[in-house]
């Protein structure tokens, strides 16, 4: 019996998601191949801040956070884990402990400096990436004092450093700029970032694992606050064509700076990571992961097609939550969910995005 067109293609989508699912268990259940002490210095924003902004401010990100995996205060604006998270459990070490947090740390496996809010602009100020840069250079000097539960010597010299910052410098020079201007101010966050890496490579840093920005205009704030009689300004898939441009502009300069840097510091390892291509294929190509609207908000108010509301967010009185279990890729109409999390997760162990194509157990055996 010939089959339909139809038939023929949610036969195709069932395949691709039984076998997405498989990809997605082996996150969990690969066995490390690291042969020593894997060791994580991180540099960001909220994309990866594990608790340093509730440590910081002195609150607690409660429910409905962390509701998918903790079911307690997580401290992560995420219904359950970040990609970080995912990372560090492939490499069967702990999850990084916030620089800032007081009460029984351990940074055994290095220290996240990663602060929600944070950008690489305006310098010097809390808690810019010049300033994570310091609380590092801070952290040396205290781990040379000899202080237990601190990274040990030999293991700090294979350290790993990820950086993953520019959304908010980015999503900042929108609220008050055309896009033009916003392309023109992109040079100053590479700049930042640049002296950051160097900074870093001054103190014995070797490793580096840097990650690009991804497509802000397809965070469902961005989509739904967007200036609605510009309908031009809307790509096939529904995101803000201005801001993925202006993102793709700062990718392509931070890849730039990326290969300039490995020419001038020879002895170092620096792998690019393309997130936008990651995160902008699960709003392209959402079915192939079982979503069924890759812009709606899990945790918002409003219902379709975004259910977001600038006045009614995420964590505020009379907000509406999705089912648990569900296949979400935005949390809270600006972070990622955990389901969406892990398979960004899953693609970035892959190495199919990254340049040079090195797989983190590469620099822990």
């Amino acid at each position: 019996m010939k089959m339909s067109s139809r038939s023929t293609r949610t036969t195709c989508t069932f395949i691709l998601l039984v076998c997405f699912l498989i990809s997605q268990l082996m996150v969990h259940n690969v066995v490390s191949e690291c042969k020593r002490n894997m060791v994580i210095f991180n540099f960001g924003d909220s994309n990866s801040d594990t608790g340093g902004y509730p440590a910081a401010h002195g609150i607690r990100f409660g429910f409905p956070d962390g509701r998918t995996f903790s079911h307690q205060p997580s401290d992560r604006l995420c219904d359950g884990r970040l990609i970080l998270d995912f990372l560090c459990e492939n490499l069967n070490m702990n999850y990084l402990t916030p620089y800032l947090e007081s009460i029984r740390p351990n940074f055994t496996n290095g220290a996240n400096f990663a602060i929600g809010g944070a950008s690489t602009l305006p310098k010097n100020v809390l808690f810019s990436l010049s300033t994570q840069v310091l609380q590092f250079v801070r952290f040396l000097q205290l781990q040379s004092t000899g202080l237990e539960d601190l990274v040990e010597k030999d293991d700090l010299m294979n350290a790993l450093y990820m950086i993953d910052i520019g959304q908010n410098d980015l999503a900042g020079a929108f609220t008050y700029l055309s896009q033009a201007q916003v392309i023109e101010k992109i040079p100053s966050f590479i700049s930042e970032i640049q002296d950051a890496i160097l900074g870093i490579y001054k103190h014995g840093g070797k490793n580096f694992w840097i990650h690009n920005t991804g497509p802000l205009g397809c965070l469902p704030q961005k989509v739904a606050t967007r200036n609605a009689s510009n309908l031009n300004d809307l790509d096939d898939y529904g995101c803000v064509k201005s801001m993925n441009e202006a993102a793709e502009a700062f990718n392509n300069q931070l890849r730039d700076l990326c290969k300039q840097l490995r020419l001038q510091m020879k002895d170092a390892t620096i792998v690019y990571v393309d997130m936008y291509a990651i995160k902008y294929d699960l709003i392209a190509n959402s079915s192939t992961y079982g979503i069924q609207n890759s812009l709606m908000v899990c945790c918002g108010y409003g219902g379709p097609p975004y259910n977001y509301n600038a006045n009614i967010t995420c964590r505020q009185s009379g907000c509406t939550l999705c089912e648990e279990g569900s296949s979400y890729v935005s949390w809270d109409g600006v972070h990622y969910t955990e389901f969406a999390n892990s398979i960004v997760a899953t693609k970035i162990l892959s190495t199919n995005y990254s340049t040079p194509p090195l797989d983190l157990h590469h620099f822990c055996t």
